[in-house]
């Protein structure tokens, strides 16, 4: 490859690195903002009608037409060995790639776009405040959902989290006819010991109880799981009985463990139970405008990312601390907003976070035979017509002889 060629292909990168970039701002000045964003919203994917499509059509195919014809009456007329003319072929299928993307470039100036108006930290600090209020924010319908809440889900204080079990009473000595269901609620323990140790307590552990008079097969339903961690084994056991409905610091806001949207990157159990020890000592430990604060920061959250909401802080932590202190079915708390919206912002959020689709699937198939079209018509363009030069250029080399 001589010294002008080089010059040439160097020039033509860095025209279609300007456009690339000039498509990379019109994305970032384009981004419409958190609040219109929907469950529709999308990195561009090549719609064929409006302004991106239209002008990517026209600069492409002006690009390319000067392009090749530059390079087709400046730039073959040495003949090219076979590993030049492989080289080549590379530069032709960069070039077209290159000069195929620039809608790529335009999402990644919305995608920086939306990260300068949103950054990761603060959309980690929203979901954290969401998976606060999580308990607080349900429509009062699902208050009755056991599977959202109950004492299994109480993940702190201790002697929390507990776990349920279910033992059949019968009413006649010879256990048939009438019977109840009575459910018990037990702490879960955890011990953790050397393996080695754990064999030699096992071994001596039948006796010891023999002596003392216990059943070591009901201490051996106890144990809920064994696991062994490296050169120690982690035992899972029931220890005592725990009486939730009866806990005077226990409520239904603090019988739910679910998240809004977990954090990314980061265990689930662990926000959990951060967020079950925080919502814990606003209940209880902190004065009441800890939680009014936190409802009024929701409230700034949910303008923020144009979600309708009727939600009144005041109201809400008034609500909140009745039915924490009144044992009684919960249907009249006031924390209504367009939960189905909220939900799908972040839906779309985390897609675009996370899952970037700068290829929608609609589009791959017409674009990589796109791609691969423009480079098969450049190549063979450059060989026919590197082929006719070297041609003329033999004839015309004949006939000088001949004279």
């Amino acid at each position: 490859m001589d010294r002008k060629l080089k010059r040439f292909l160097i020039k033509s990168f860095a025209v279609l690195a300007v456009i690339h970039l000039a498509y990379f701002m019109y994305g970032y000045i384009k981004f419409e903002g958190l609040r219109k964003m929907s469950i529709y919203t999308e990195f561009y994917r090549f719609k064929f009608y409006d302004d991106v499509s239209i002008s990517h059509f026209f600069i492409s195919g002006l690009f390319l037409f000067f392009f090749v014809i530059i390079l087709l009456r400046n730039h073959t007329k040495k003949r090219n060995e076979l590993s030049k003319v492989l080289g080549m072929g590379i530069i032709l299928l960069l070039v077209s790639f290159l000069s195929l993307t620039f809608f790529v470039s335009y999402s990644l100036g919305l995608n920086a776009k939306l990260r300068t108006v949103l950054p990761e930290k603060d959309l980690n600090k929203d979901k954290t405040l969401l998976n606060l209020l999580q308990p607080f924010l349900y429509n009062y319908t699902s208050y009755s959902s056991e599977n959202l809440f109950n004492p299994e889900n109480i993940l702190y204080p201790k002697p929390y989290p507990v776990i349920k079990q279910n033992d059949t009473v019968y009413y006649e000595p010879d256990n048939k006819g009438d019977y109840s269901i009575e459910s018990r609620y037990y702490s879960i323990d955890t011990l953790k010991m050397l393996s080695n140790d754990h064999k030699k307590i096992s071994n001596k552990a039948g006796s010891v109880l023999d002596f003392l008079g216990l059943d070591s097969n009901e201490l051996e339903k106890r144990i809920i799981s064994k696991k062994k961690i490296g050169d120690s084994t982690e035992i899972v056991f029931k220890g005592i009985e725990v009486h939730p409905e009866y806990d005077d610091k226990m409520c239904i806001f603090l019988e739910n463990k679910f998240l809004f949207f977990p954090l990314n990157k980061v265990p689930e159990r662990q926000q959990q139970y951060q967020n079950a020890v925080k919502r814990y000592n606003l209940l209880y430990t902190y004065s009441q405008d800890s939680l009014l604060y936190s409802f009024q920061r929701l409230d700034a959250l949910l303008k923020k990312y144009d979600i309708e909401t009727q939600i009144v802080p005041k109201e809400l932590t008034k609500d909140v601390f009745y039915y924490r202190d009144h044992q009684e079915p919960l249907n009249g708390i006031r924390n209504t907003y367009e939960r189905n919206k909220l939900k799908d912002k972040f839906r779309t959020l985390d897609r675009l976070f996370y899952k970037p689709n700068y290829f929608h699937p609609s589009i791959m198939g017409i674009f990589t035979s796109v791609v691969i079209g423009v480079w098969l018509f450049l190549l063979l363009l450059y060989l026919i017509w590197n082929s006719s030069r070297r041609k003329l250029s033999s004839d015309h080399v004949t006939g000088n002889k001949q004279m």
